[in-house]
């Protein structure tokens, strides 16, 4: 049940793209409004809002900030949003999938399309690249909370399909169906998680050198850079040196 984390450091290669806290805090007020409108305002019901908030604490956004982006749902304020997700292949044929939230969908598009052209990837077909990907729910803590033991037996007992504990905490996976009741009985032994939410796991990641590498990491940047885009997944791997000299 228990494995190696493989894709960590392209999931959370987000420090540096995302320094810009106005951005950021943009972003998650966004995903804040849109689940807070298509589900119930109460994040207790509303298991996306509940991951939405859930990542905005874990930014330090203020809780006004947060309250504010729930209210615009409420009173139908501010742009319409559509959810869009883009696939395609970056440098070294690897596989990239894209969310987004806009309120221009002609723009996102055409950004992105000429993101991963640049890049000497292209965009291909919404389902091009995602069967190479499973959607499902990941729960994170930090290693403090419990032994890896203590974790994995909770996991288990609350119905979650994988564990992975290392350095960096706990990563604990579920079903898209099972994911949030996974997650409440976790939170009810361990408290509050750093994340929960809906991922695409990729089934393989493929080792790339250094020079295709920053390529990659590159075009992640320019993604994660864009006003409209939320998530960002590859299925690929680089060397600890590279990330250390691309600062991630």
């Amino acid at each position: 049940m228990a494995g190696h984390s493989q894709f960590k450091n392209i999931m959370h290669r987000k420090g540096r793209q995302d320094a810009q806290k106005s951005k950021l805090f943009g972003k998650l007020a966004r995903e804040i409004t849109v689940a807070a409108k298509l589900g119930t305002p109460d994040p207790a019901m509303n298991p996306r809002l509940r991951a939405a908030i859930i990542a905005a604490r874990q930014e330090n956004m203020p809780k006004d900030n947060i309250e504010r982006a729930v209210k615009k749902a409420l009173g139908n304020e501010g742009e319409n949003y559509d959810e869009i997700r883009y696939e395609g292949y970056g440098p070294g044929g690897v596989a990239v999938i894209v969310e987004a939230l806009t309120d221009n969908r002609n723009r996102a598009a055409s950004d992105i399309r000429s993101f991963f052209t640049k890049s000497g990837g292209n965009l291909g077909e919404t389902g091009s690249v995602s069967f190479m990907f499973d959607r499902t729910g990941i729960i994170e803590y930090d290693r403090s909370v419990a032994d890896d033991d203590a974790v994995l037996d909770a996991a288990i007992e609350a119905g979650a399909d994988d564990v992975v504990s290392g350095e960096g905490g706990h990563e604990i996976y579920a079903s898209t169906e099972g994911y949030r009741d996974v997650a409440k009985a976790l939170e009810a032994k361990f408290g509050e998680p750093r994340k929960a939410a809906l991922i695409w796991k990729p089934q393989n990641t493929v080792a790339v050198d250094d020079e295709t590498g920053e390529k990659l990491l590159k075009l992640m940047d320019l993604l994660n850079e864009h006003d409209d885009v939320q998530h960002v997944y590859a299925n690929f791997e680089v060397s600890d040196a590279l990330m250390a000299k691309m600062g991630g």
